[in-house]
């Protein structure tokens, strides 16, 4: 089931090719730069599969609902 709506997908798909990018670039190092490289690889899975766990667990769905 869907709960990613299409501004959230992509702001997700935004936010994992920053992470990424600045990950690649070795802007972000260390353990920031892992982080950055874990978080934008989970945000990139998460816009493709159009679900987010978290949402299921706080309840919370930003596709719009078919009439």
């Amino acid at each position: 089931m869907k709960n990613i709506g299409s501004t959230d997908r992509i702001v997700r798909f935004l936010v994992a090719l920053l992470a990424l990018i600045l990950y690649f670039t070795k802007v972000l190092t260390g353990v920031w730069g892992i982080v950055a490289l874990v978080a934008g690889g989970i945000f990139l899975i998460t816009a493709f599969i159009n679900y987010c766990p978290l949402y299921s667990i706080f309840g919370i769905n930003t596709c719009r609902k078919k009439a």
